[in-house]
């Protein structure tokens, strides 16, 4: 199932991929909406096979996951696999 992202709530202070704590998102196949945290996303994306999307007016970007040493696993958006801030224009809530 793949869902597009919408909306993202971020840290306090944070401006970066690393301090999104929420997603909201879309299931435009189904119609459903839902939140996640960063957690719950992450999950869904490398251990549920499920895939996540942010579009733009004329681009879609798929979001994926970054695992660095020693840091909490967190969301970010890929580009022909290049690395893009797309999560970062979103709104936030």
């Amino acid at each position: 199932m793949a869902v597009r992202v919408t909306h993202r709530r971020m840290s306090p202070g944070g401006t970066r991929n690393e301090h999104i704590t929420n997603v909201k998102w879309l299931n435009e196949s189904t119609g459903k909406i839902g939140e996640s945290t960063k957690a719950q996303m992450v999950d869904y994306i490398d251990n549920q096979k499920g895939s996540a999307y942010v579009t733009g007016p004329q681009s879609r970007s798929e979001v994926g996951t970054v695992h660095s040493a020693g840091a909490v696993p967190y969301l970010r958006t890929f580009a022909n696999g290049v690395p893009n801030d797309n999560l970062l224009s979103l709104p936030t809530y």
